[in-house]
């Protein structure tokens, strides 16, 4: 006689849902209007400031498949400590994600400019108001 599957605790759907909104808030409230942001100041500059668009798109979308996969992963899970874990390396990885973009674009900036640092203080100044 197989027995029914034991029930997913409380901890798992609690876990997962704030580990969804998490990622969601990330997306549209982070990244997406920084990336917005990004690709304004490389119109806006004629170039002087570029924007990697293969590079910042790869990294989204196997960023995306990676979070999705751990958040899947989350709720999938009977154990509320290895939902915590999974859905914590995926508001991480978000944060990543978010993050990559001013990197880069600093980064490919200051080979042009030769100095990062007043470039990330200029579109950070740029970005917050």
């Amino acid at each position: 006689m197989s027995r029914p599957p034991r029930p997913r605790p409380r901890g798992v759907w609690i876990t997962s849902g704030i580990g969804i909104v998490l990622v969601l808030a990330i997306a549209l409230g982070a990244y997406l209007p920084l990336v917005g942001f990004l690709g304004g100041v490389t119109a806006t500059t004629a170039g002087l400031v570029p924007f990697p668009f293969l590079r910042v798109t790869l990294v989204t979308l196997l960023g995306a498949v990676v979070v999705l996969a751990l958040v899947v992963l989350g709720l999938t899970r009977r154990h509320t400590v290895t939902t915590v874990f999974a859905v914590v390396l995926a508001v991480l990885l978000s944060l990543a994600v978010t993050a990559y973009p001013v990197v880069t674009v600093a980064i490919a900036s200051a080979d042009r400019a030769g100095d990062v640092w007043p470039i990330v203080t200029e579109l950070w100044q740029r970005f917050t108001g």
